[in-house]
C-alpha cells in the first residue's frame, strides 16, 4: 500500500484523505476528534468543534492521519458550524464512497450558545 501522507513528516495541514481496503468483517466504522477549530466566518474568531463521523465502508476505509491533517486544514478558515458538517461529510463521501456516512459537529459554547450540526451523505 503506497501512502502520500502517513509514515512521512508533515508540518502543515493538507486537504486529502487517504484510503485503505476494508477489512472482510468491518460494518461500520466510527471516528471522533474533539481537536478541531475553524473560524467564525464573520468575525474571525476561532471556534471549537468535536467532530465525529459514523460511515458503513464499501470498499475503502479512511487512514486516521490523512483525517487528523485534512481537519486541521480548518484551523484558518472561516466557516459556520453548518457548512463545516456539510463540507466534511461531503469530501468524506468522495474520498472512500462508502454505502452513506454521517457527520457530526458539536461547536463549544460562545456566548452561551452551542450548535450541533448533521449532515448525511449516502448512495441514491
Amino acid at each position: 500500500m503506497d501512502f502520500n501522507i502517513l509514515g512521512k513528516t508533515t508540518s502543515e495541514p493538507i486537504k486529502a484523505l487517504e484510503t485503505f481496503e476494508k477489512p472482510s468483517s468491518v460494518r461500520t466504522v466510527i471516528l471522533k476528534s474533539d481537536e478541531v477549530t475553524s473560524l467564525c466566518p464573520v468575525t474571525g474568531q476561532p471556534d471549537w468543534e468535536t467532530v465525529t463521523i459514523e460511515y458503513a465502508p464499501d470498499k475503502l476505509c479512511v487512514e486516521s492521519k490523512s483525517l487528523k491533517l485534512y481537519l486541521w486544514s480548518f484551523r484558518d478558515e472561516g466557516c459556520f458550524c453548518e457548512s463545516l458538517a456539510d463540507k466534511i461529510a461531503n469530501d468524506f463521501y468522495d474520498a472512500c464512497n462508502p454505502f452513506w456516512c454521517k457527520v457530526i459537529v458539536v461547536q463549544k459554547p460562545r456566548g452561551g450558545i452551542e450548535i450541533t450540526s448533521v449532515a448525511e451523505a449516502r448512495r441514491e
